[in-house]
């Protein structure tokens, strides 16, 4: 018998086409990027769409950008509101990052909107933190208009051959979904451990200007 080099097709991958249009781009970005640490599938399709001229490339990287923001606006209340539930001891312990978190919260919100890691390690943060939620959301936006118009521009004049090296070494759609659940899970434990963390330990060497008493920063 003839042995069949098969690999697998993008779309076994993601269950999902262009010909969804800029209304399920709307959704699959609005949900893809409110599922914490996994919004892969939102840039595998935006990628897509982009090739090509039947989408306006600048529309592409609009929705996109509003639509991911809106759904990390969102996982950041839910950490700034989740806040209450913290004992005192941790937030006692916390203080030091909050303080760290409050001079340098919107270069790193842009900075993880505008780059492919998983962001909501540090928006969940940054919600616990209680950083400025409009201050947050601005600098998420213009970090994820960069990170969109870098894939739109990169797969419009590019196509998707930089996707074919990856796929060409995957012939089962199986281990993907479980590394994409494994990276959620681990991730998620890095939050949890950043809770746990002796902040005043580990920052007073380093910034030890977070120990200062500061009557602005003693929030509940």
């Amino acid at each position: 018998m003839q042995n069949i080099d098969r690999h697998v097709d993008l779309w076994e991958l993601f269950p999902f086409t262009p010909e969804v249009g800029y209304l399920g781009l709307t959704i699959v970005s609005f949900f893809g990027s409110l599922i914490p640490f996994v919004p892969i599938p939102s840039f595998v399709l935006v990628a897509t769409m982009a090739v090509g001229e039947q989408f306006d490339i600048h529309v592409l990287v609009l929705i996109a950008a509003i639509t991911s923001t809106a759904a990390k606006q969102i996982i950041f209340y839910v950490s700034y509101g989740g806040r209450k539930i913290i004992s005192e001891k941790t937030k006692k312990r916390m203080m030091p990052f909050q303080k760290l978190v409050k001079r340098y919260g919107g270069s790193a919100a842009f900075v993880a909107a505008a780059t492919p890691i998983p962001d909501d390690l540090v928006y969940i943060p940054l919600g616990l933190a209680k950083y400025n939620p409009k201050r947050f959301f601005v600098a998420t936006l213009l970090g994820k208009f960069v990170l969109y118009y870098v894939i739109v521009l990169i797969s419009h004049y590019m196509g998707l051959s930089l996707l074919e090296p990856v796929l060409q070494g995957i012939d089962d759609p199986l281990p993907v979904y479980i590394g994409i659940i494994a990276l959620g899970a681990a991730m998620t434990i890095v939050v949890i451990l950043l809770l746990r963390l002796n902040w005043e330990r580990i920052l007073g060497r380093i910034a030890p200007w977070t120990l200062e008493d500061d009557d602005n920063n003693n929030q509940n």
